[in-house]
């Protein structure tokens, strides 16, 4: 706001800034969709337009407000400042900030149907947008499959937040085309950038099957040292139920890395407990079902890993990250020395 009036000087103030600023916000706070809208609003709201900052009776017309949002956008450099400057405020105000994080992204509607042929940046058409596609899958509750495609003329916007706080550290306004998972290491790396201390802190990113890409995986712990939670898709040829662990034939798991074991003794399949993620040995710990228990496998003895077993991390990068995320918890008083976590 001091930027905006230190311009405008002693010139002419029928609309002061901070007025056209406060009627912005309100008119998101009371969810106009358009500026039409928001001037109905504030035509027949004479305490809104008093709070605001109006003079009386005066109602900024289209063209001010259109004048208005051309400045804020030519200083779009001081709003990223000011995004900064909040999460860093926040960073040192709030414990255990930034050590939880997750990844999204959402869609956001153009007024306009179609991408024009005229792309001169004149203001009255929508240059950024263009035509997206979004897949929805799943099972009902009888097990049938079930998929709902959405199509759009639209921008998207994705966003890397502090999910403890529900504040956003990063983002990025695309096309409605640009995929999730590609967006994934741009944020990141603003985050590296921006706020090196806040990445510093990450523990812990959680994220949708739309970012579970096997070098996104990767990346996360081998250059950020952040444990993925991210719901994994069956990439398996169609016909594969399960693969074995190499060194153990009798320990599969299925496409979601589940990992499970065999009895010798009577054949019975269990799933393995998970024993934690040992970050010395770069390696995940799978407990017997049956000790966790408290009980005692009558093929004890002739199990070949008779109480735990280790998979190397680079096995399957994915059975590091099968964690569902509706059931999983944070326990934000766990020490940051344990960045690796306590596994699954």
């Amino acid at each position: 706001m001091r930027v905006l009036e230190q311009e405008r000087g002693k010139g002419r103030d029928d609309y002061p800034v901070r007025a056209m600023w406060n009627s912005l916000l309100a008119g998101i706070v009371f969810q106009h969709p358009t500026i039409e809208s928001l001037r109905r609003e504030l035509a027949r709201n004479g305490q809104l337009r008093e709070l605001c900052g109006f003079k009386p009776g005066v109602i900024p017309p289209p063209s001010a407000y259109t004048r208005f949002l051309q400045h804020l956008l030519d200083h779009e450099p001081v709003l990223d400042q000011m995004f900064d400057d909040l999460v860093e405020a926040l960073r040192t105000a709030l414990p255990h900030f930034a050590e939880r994080l997750a990844i999204d992204a959402k869609a956001i509607p153009s007024f306009a149907q179609n991408a024009n042929q005229n792309q001169t940046p004149d203001g009255r058409r929508d240059l950024d947008a263009d035509h997206g596609v979004k897949h929805y899958r799943g099972k009902n509750k009888d097990g049938k499959p079930w998929e709902k495609i959405v199509h759009g003329f639209r921008c998207k916007i994705h966003l890397l937040v502090d999910s403890t706080y529900a504040w956003p550290l990063a983002f990025t306004v695309t096309k409605a085309s640009v995929a999730d998972i590609r967006e994934a290491p741009v944020l990141l790396a603003q985050l590296a950038k921006r706020h090196p201390l806040a990445l510093k802190a990450a523990r812990v990113l959680t994220g949708n099957k739309a970012y579970g890409s096997r070098p996104r995986v990767t990346e996360l712990w081998d250059a950020y040292r952040i444990k993925p939670v991210i719901d994994i898709r069956n990439m398996w040829k169609d016909g594969e139920i399960s693969h074995v662990l190499p060194g153990y034939d009798h320990a599969p798991y299925d496409s979601k890395r589940v990992v499970e074991c065999y009895d010798p003794a009577t054949g019975i399949k269990r799933t393995m407990a998970n024993g934690g993620f040992e970050q010395d040995r770069t390696t995940l710990k799978k407990v017997c079902p049956v000790d966790v228990s408290g009980g005692v496998s009558k093929g004890a003895e002739e199990c070949p890993v008779k109480h735990q077993l280790r998979i190397k991390l680079d096995t399957d990068r994915r059975i590091f990250t099968p964690i569902d995320r509706t059931s999983y918890r944070w326990k934000p008083g766990i020490s940051s020395s344990h960045r690796g976590g306590t596994g699954q």
